[in-house]
């Protein structure tokens, strides 16, 4: 019996009575169905008396959500996907993403269509597009403290978040280079659009092999986005005495000592998603973020009262 898995956010209505009605449907057309929320994907922020808490990557996937799944369906926004994703890729199960939030910037369809999407989906009518996930782990010396995978970003900073430090950065064999800002972003193309985009960095087109590091108010005009190789593992070693905050997606993290270093690498793990078309990433820019539209022409004169 084939099987799917249904993840969806608890925190919406519309998500937890579509994960009852998905579930009875799916069981009807003999699937094999298993349901769980998106919480197993949250990271949870550390404390001062706990700084270092998380979960292996391995252990965040849902009981029964292994690599005999043939897709897991995910009910919410894009917090929701963020969450999935790591719950999902160390295990190669692609995602059916179905927005029921606001933005759904990285969501397929929409919750008035799944029904014709789950048609299409059933039939074998889709395609899968992986996207580049980051490996981010915590080290003191060489013992692992802490890590994580993420589809959008790491960033590294201070408290407050508007006080300057200092990072000595390693990007591969290259001769490490020292920015002082208020913190620094490392982002993959996925991420591109999201607090790297706020922050004035560029924008990658997903399936490009890159990786984008970006100082946060950088204390230099030479201090600026780079754009790099994803084979590129990057090493970030805390130039300052004050104790840092990581933050992954926005989600969880922990807290980094100045003895302490944080190592950032392409995942082997990509985030896989289902396209019930060839994705169109302009188009999504335009759509959501406005990217590209046309200028509105204005009236040669205006008459005035």
């Amino acid at each position: 019996m084939p099987k799917v898995g249904i993840l969806y956010n608890d925190a919406k209505a519309a998500a937890c009575r579509s994960a009852i009605e998905l579930k009875d449907k799916l069981t009807n057309l003999g699937w094999d169905v298993f349901v769980a929320t998106g919480m197993g994907g949250i990271l949870g922020y550390s404390n001062p008396d706990r700084p270092l808490c998380h979960t292996a990557i391995e252990g965040l996937a849902p009981p029964e959500f292994d690599r005999d799944m043939s897709l897991a369906i995910v009910l919410g926004g894009d917090g929701t996907v963020l969450s999935a994703s790591r719950q999902l890729a160390p295990q190669g199960i692609p995602m059916l993403a179905v927005n029921t939030g606001h933005m759904g910037f990285l969501t397929e369809t929409y919750l008035n269509q799944l029904p014709q999407a789950l048609e299409a989906v059933l039939a074998g009518e889709y395609l899968v597009e992986e996207r580049t996930m980051l490996l981010v782990r915590v080290f003191h010396q060489e013992s692992l403290l802490w890590e994580a995978l993420c589809l959008n970003e790491m960033v590294l900073h201070r408290e407050p978040m508007t006080c300057m430090c200092h990072f000595e950065i390693e990007i591969g064999r290259h001769v490490p280079v020292d920015i002082a800002a208020d913190g620094v972003i490392i982002s993959t193309p996925t991420g591109s659009t999201a607090y790297c985009l706020s922050a004035g960095g560029a924008v990658v087109t997903p399936g490009v092999g890159v990786l984008q590091l970006l100082p946060i108010c950088p204390h230099s005009l030479a201090s600026r986005a780079l754009v790099y190789a994803d084979r590129e593992v990057v090493t970030i070693y805390p130039a300052s005495p004050n104790q840092l905050v990581m933050v992954v997606d926005g989600n969880g993290g922990c807290y980094v000592l100045p003895e302490y270093h944080v190592r950032v690498e392409r995942s082997p793990f990509p985030a896989r998603f289902i396209r019930l078309k060839p994705p169109e990433f302009f188009q999504i820019l335009r759509e959501k973020l406005g990217w590209g539209l046309p200028h509105i022409a204005k009236p040669t004169s205006v008459e005035l009262p």
